[in-house]
């Protein structure tokens, strides 16, 4: 069971079976960037392990998570006397480290060439986000800088770690413009394009942020894309409060 778990693979492949017990081999091997021989032996082995119980329904094998090994050895090891201790510890451990994620989609009536530019381009990206630009040169690798003429300092900084234009961008950011935000260290942001019609559908998601992570990390990102929206469909600046807050 030890040689079992100790493979990062099988590991993942426990935590999918956990968030959804009851799996196909198809449906598990779509989550894994390996060949299917590669998933049916990693499952094999935690099959022998007695990690994983199988049965078949059909003509389709499916696969359940059977933890009662796992329990055995914690029983084994973890008195009932340590045990509040133990899961009092694991609990704060797992809320600490939690990843948070915060997604929002937003359907603007332009190209994804159009788009692209605009979140790319310096002068375009300040007429909507608070009145600061975001200089890089989008190729994976780069730095990004987050500033603007009048805040006197750089608001954030950032690399760029995938860049398909003018579909997928994915950069971290670490924030400056308070020391509360600048405490929470480094973050990423993802930029999906997909062309619905004559509109795109623009998805950002910003991970990678600890659970209960200070709201000034995200929480101007409405106001950001429907700024965005505001200048591509009508070329307009939207003046809502905060919007235009670094061009005075």
């Amino acid at each position: 069971m030890f040689k079992a778990l100790a493979d990062p693979t099988r590991r993942s492949l426990l935590d999918e079976l956990f968030r959804e017990d009851g799996q196909t081999l198809r449906a598990l091997e779509e989550r894994f960037p390996m060949t299917r021989f590669g998933v049916m032996k990693h499952l094999k082995q935690l099959e022998e392990a007695g990690l994983v119980v199988t049965r078949r329904r059909g003509r389709e094998k499916l696969h359940f998570l059977n933890p009662v090994p796992i329990r055995l050895v914690h029983d084994r090891w973890v008195s009932k006397y340590a045990e509040p201790w133990v899961a009092g510890l694991s609990d704060l451990k797992q809320r600490l480290e939690s990843p948070m994620e915060k997604v929002f989609e937003i359907y603007i009536k332009t190209t994804p060439e159009r788009l692209w530019e605009a979140i790319t381009d310096p002068e375009i990206r300040a007429k909507y986000n608070f009145g600061a630009s975001c200089k890089s040169d989008w190729s994976p690798g780069s730095q990004l800088v987050m500033e603007a003429p009048n805040a006197g300092f750089v608001l954030g900084e950032g690399e760029v770690l995938e860049a398909d234009p003018p579909r997928h961008l994915v950069h971290t950011m670490v924030a400056f413009f308070s020391e509360e935000a600048k405490a929470e260290g480094s973050t990423r942001v993802t930029w999906d394009i997909e062309p619905v019609g004559d509109s795109c559908r623009l998805t950002l998601t910003h991970d990678q942020m600890r659970e209960g992570a200070n709201a000034q990390i995200y929480g101007g990102w409405p106001m950001i894309l429907s700024g965005l929206k505001t200048w591509l469909e009508t070329g307009e600046l939207l003046t809502t409060p905060g919007s235009l807050m670094y061009t005075t």
